[in-house]
């Protein structure tokens, strides 16, 4: 019985642990697209007339 449980924990954990990494790879996709389309649609050149692909 108490094998039993510790399997079904671990499954528990690692599921959570599969979820998470999921959501983590979404939310990526998300930043990443941002970035793109604030990349190509940006503001004004900067100086000398390139723009920079950071904000400081």
């Amino acid at each position: 019985m108490a094998l039993v449980i510790v399997v079904l924990l671990i499954a528990l954990i690692l599921g959570g642990a599969g979820f998470a990494w999921h959501v983590l790879w979404w939310i990526a996709l998300a930043v990443l697209v941002l970035w793109l389309l604030g990349f190509v649609f940006g503001g004004g050149a900067g100086a000398g007339g390139r723009r920079r692909w950071y904000r400081w």
